[in-house]
């Protein structure tokens, strides 16, 4: 059985801010959470051991704090893939280069994966993205330009906090 390391980050601007790692890295970001809930949930997703590890989870709550403190603009973690189906795969690690401080439409990232007409099936990989943050789909905005729906935290009120504190930190 595969061991999945948990840890946080208490008290930053969104709350306390949970993440998994397992042997090839990041595979989970969750908030708001209970240690409980977030334990069941990769231990039934994962078919996993789940173990509180501060000492395993460091480097990403350390990234995670200094991202939401306005200090970091690009992660620098290595992401467990693995666990996504190929096309959300492909959206997400697409939604991963999007440079801090600037946004996609769900369009321009279908029409990157090559299929225009994949608008609605980007968002719903990001929708369901395990990683929000440090894979930032609150970067991807619809056509007109305005925010479409966030899963983390306290939805769009999240995702326009995390676009403004980008705006902030470019010079």
């Amino acid at each position: 059985m595969k061991t999945i390391f948990i840890g946080n980050t208490r008290e930053t601007p969104l709350g306390d801010i949970w993440v998994a790692v397992s042997e090839h890295g990041l595979l989970a970001v969750e908030f708001p959470s209970t240690l409980e809930a977030f334990s069941s949930s990769l231990g039934k997703r994962h078919a996993a051991e789940v173990v509180f590890s501060p000492q395993q989870t460091a480097e990403a709550t350390h990234q995670l704090r200094e991202y939401v403190a306005g200090r970091l603009r690009q992660f620098t973690l290595p992401i467990d893939w693995s666990a996504l189906k190929e096309f959300q795969r492909n959206v997400l690690q697409l939604t991963f280069e999007i440079p801090c401080g600037e946004v996609r439409t769900y369009k321009e990232l279908a029409l990157q994966l090559g299929n225009p007409r994949a608008a609605r099936a980007v968002g719903r990989a990001q929708a369901t993205n395990p990683m929000p943050i440090v894979i930032p789909c609150h970067r991807v905005v619809g056509s007109e330009g305005k925010l479409h729906g966030y899963g983390a935290g306290n939805g769009i009120p999240t995702k326009e906090w995390l676009l403004r504190m980008e705006k902030a930190m470019i010079p």
